[in-house]
């Protein structure tokens, strides 16, 4: 019988993600109600009236600044372990990355050329190019492993391509660094990551991507599944092998780049929330991509609610919080790993 999505796993990470999302609309610097903020956001609904009793002030914090931060947030931790788990899939590996094909390093290198060529840019020109770098990395990553593969493009060749791509690219970006070492700070602020500075109009510029990239991956699982029993195998069966391996990998690159670009750079969530998935729910992708995205959203919300209050009234950059949970999650997925490869 195929593995299903059962309801309680589905209640658990959506409960998850629901108190995630309004602790962080409720802690910060500035304290708010909590009814107050149910029944502004219930005055937001169509046909419902209702007075929050929040000022103009604690109405600004609420939709200017928290808002659209828990949003992105959960948006950029949801693209980021589907694309995670979209990786593993197509590679058949628990350690693949969403920074697998040079998503990462080009972005990198998208976001310096305009920092470095573009000071006075008040930052909005950041994100685009950081999405455009992402979208070149990956079809570089690709070409490279087309060339190599001689016509074919099969999982090893284009991770060797995408870490001969990232090595290039990352060369590229201390090169630029270092030729304008006055505006370091901005890059490796850029760099560190974080969704401190979202808006609604960073939202609008990269929701049409997410929700594109989301439902090509999860009309995938199915297929990933089929996938996983190996290439001849699924040929027999009658699925197209390297057809839905470069699907997949296009749109967990579209899924990175998206992330990337309003984020900067933020590890380990593409690892870390599908191996927790696939041990407590199941390893089919039907169940995995799913949850993968609820868990991701959720666990990027509560890694942004510690980076703001873990050193209040400052703010640790949110992929330093990620690498202190994901480091020595890592680890021990790589000796899960070994001990499996060994037996």
């Amino acid at each position: 019988m195929p593995a299903r999505l059962r309801p309680l796993p589905l209640a658990v990470t959506l409960l998850l993600l629901l108190a995630t999302l309004v602790a962080g609309l409720l802690v910060g610097a500035a304290e708010l109600p909590a009814g107050g903020v149910l029944k502004a956001l219930l005055d937001r609904l169509p046909f419902v009236d209702v007075a929050s009793g929040l000022s103009v002030v604690e109405q600004n914090v609420l939709f200017e600044l928290r808002l659209p931060r828990v949003l992105m947030a959960a948006m950029v931790g949801g693209m980021l372990a589907l694309a995670g788990a979209g990786y593993q899939g197509v590679f058949r590996n628990p350690l693949a990355d969403p920074y697998l094909l040079g998503a990462a390093a080009g972005a990198g290198v998208g976001a310096t050329l305009v920092i470095v060529l573009m000071p006075g840019d008040p930052g909005y020109s950041v994100p685009v190019a950081a999405f455009a770098g992402a979208i070149g990395g990956v079809l570089l990553a690709y070409a490279l492993g087309n060339m190599a593969g001689g016509g074919g493009s099969g999982a090893a060749t284009l991770v060797l391509a995408g870490v001969a791509v990232s090595s290039f690219l990352a060369a590229v970006q201390t090169f630029l660094q270092q030729a304008r070492a006055q505006e370091l700070q901005r890059i490796y602020s850029w760099i560190l990551g974080g969704v401190g500075s979202a808006d609604w109009r960073q939202l609008g510029l990269v929701a049409p991507y997410a929700l594109v990239s989301t439902l090509v991956l999860l009309l995938h699982g199915r297929l990933l599944d089929v996938l996983g029993v190996g290439d001849e195998e699924a040929s027999s069966l009658g699925v197209a092998a390297a057809r839905v391996r470069l699907v997949v990998l296009v749109a967990a690159s579209l899924a990175t780049a998206c992330a990337v670009a309003v984020s900067g750079l933020i590890g380990f969530v593409g690892i870390v929330v599908p191996h927790i998935v696939r041990r407590l729910a199941g390893g089919s992708y039907r169940i995995v991509l799913p949850l993968s995205l609820l868990g991701g959203a959720a666990f990027l919300g509560l890694a942004d609610l510690v980076a703001r209050s873990a050193v209040a009234p400052g703010e640790l950059p949110l992929g330093v919080v990620t690498a202190f949970v994901g480091g020595p999650f890592f680890v021990v997925v790589l000796r899960a790993v070994r001990r499996e490869v060994g037996t």
